[in-house]
């Protein structure tokens, strides 16, 4: 073959950020194409959209598939260079005069047909070496993808003890400043339990503000392992297989060391005590809340930043306005404009419910659909993720570091103030109080659960 097409051939096959023959390549949207481990270790911190090396367009980055005819074609180079480095003398049996093509995956040896079949070897387990050379290469890759995977993961929860931790300070304010309104409201000013709840609270506080740091340090530090060994099995499949069948010991063990103990995101609930008289006191607006059966449905609330959220409760805890619920979403029959009102659900056990109150406007839009969007809903919400319980509110949305109530919960609603309250009933505290809304009445209560 003249060799001009031949190193043409050759530049098709080579990955232009590497420069060596592709492993495993991907095909991106403007139609060059990359290592897949090259391509994850450019673009690691852009997980959505990302500029092409070659030709700087902007490209999606998800969802790659592997170019199983490139793979072959590239495959089929390193093939061609194995077979012209082993037709040298060099390689050739001294013994035989035989090439050797046999891989003995005992002692690491290259042998000719005849002596793999000696008394030396006859034990051990031969294969050709180029088939010896693919199969330890796809064990890379395979073993490349699990870490690539973790470290996504790793990635994922090192951003998300970053925001918590960027926001902590002004999250455990919020909640002081809420704690101290609600002993303002109390006909009798219990200083000393306040004194005690609020410094309780901010030394809570500046605990996980520091464990916060801590499990920082850890996913930082776990990111850097992860990716070196991601480099070292890399460097590994790029060598000539030769190379790699005698170099490869036991890279897979390191490997799968590295994936044991990954840091989790700490599960942070930042409790406060309990507030003497809070449940007498708006027991004072207390209102008993009936659901309006012709107007109960079966919906599934939907939020982009908290991925598809399935509000719900235990089946036996389910209003029994259609046969065998599997999702219920129902508004009370009262209407609010004015005043102040104070009512209870009890939850129990369950997980996957919300209630709290909407307007006009938000009911109307919601009626028949997924329910999209937070303007003009103001509640709480419990939503069980893998092992872990999350309280949220809405309007904003926001996530509540605090004990998933287990009794009842309660609601109150002040028109003139312009917030809305929840209480944890059984603790006698408050969960979170949303405030300045922009109520647009009239208001009406709202009860959503679903049976898993």
């Amino acid at each position: 073959m003249n060799s001009g097409i031949l190193q043409a051939f050759q530049r098709e096959l080579t990955c232009p950020i590497c420069m060596n023959y592709f492993i495993d390549p991907v095909t991106i949207d403007c139609g060059h194409s990359f290592c897949r481990p090259c391509f994850y270790l450019n673009w690691q911190d852009f997980p959505i959209l990302t500029q092409c090396f070659e030709c700087i367009k902007t490209t999606q980055h998800r969802n790659l598939k592997t170019n199983i005819r490139l793979k072959k074609m590239a495959s089929l180079a390193r093939k061609a260079s194995l077979w012209l480095f082993l037709s040298s003398e060099e390689q050739m049996c001294g013994t035989h005069r035989e090439t050797k093509k046999m891989f003995c995956d005992v002692d690491k040896s290259l042998l000719c047909l005849l002596c793999s079949g000696s008394q030396e070897h006859q034990d051990h387990r031969h294969c050709p070496i180029e088939w010896a050379a693919e199969e330890h290469r796809e064990n890379l890759l395979k073993k490349m993808q699990s870490l690539w995977e973790k470290a996504c993961e790793n990635h994922r929860n090192l951003n998300m003890e970053t925001t918590r931790t960027r926001y902590w300070k002004d999250y455990v304010n919020v909640r002081l400043e809420a704690i101290r309104a609600e002993y303002q409201k109390m006909p009798t000013f219990h200083h000393e339990e306040e004194k005690h709840n609020l410094e309780m609270l901010k030394k809570k506080g500046k605990d996980i503000f520091h464990q916060l740091h801590l499990s920082k340090a850890k996913m930082a530090h776990r990111r850097e392992i992860l990716r070196g060994m991601y480099e070292e099995l890399k460097k590994m499949c790029h060598k000539p297989d030769v190379e790699l069948l005698q170099g490869f010991g036991d890279i897979l063990h390191r490997s799968e060391s590295v994936l044991l103990h990954m840091p989790q995101p700490l599960n942070l609930e930042l409790s406060a005590g309990p507030i003497t008289g809070l449940r007498d006191r708006l027991n004072q607006f207390r209102v008993d809340i009936i659901l309006h059966p012709d107007e109960a449905n079966s919906h599934i609330f939907q939020y982009g930043d908290l991925r598809t959220i399935c509000i719900g409760c235990d089946h036996q805890n389910a209003p029994h306005t259609t046969a065998t619920p599997t999702s219920f979403l129902a508004w009370g029959a009262q209407t609010f404009t004015s005043g102040k009102y104070y009512w209870e659900v009890y939850v129990g056990d369950s997980w996957n419910w919300a209630f709290g109150v909407c307007n006009k406007y938000w009911k109307e839009n919601n009626q028949n659909d997924n329910i999209y969007g937070e303007e003009g809903l103001f509640s709480l919400a419990c939503v069980k993720n893998d092992i872990q319980f999350s309280l949220f509110t809405t309007s904003p949305l926001a996530l509540q570091y605090v004990p998933r109530p287990t009794s009842h919960v309660g609601l109150f609603l002040d028109c003139e103030a312009g917030t809305v309250s929840f209480v944890d009933v059984n603790q006698s505290s408050l969960i979170y109080t949303i405030p300045n809304c922009s109520f647009s009445p009239p208001l009406r209560p709202i009860f959503c659960c679903i049976h898993l």
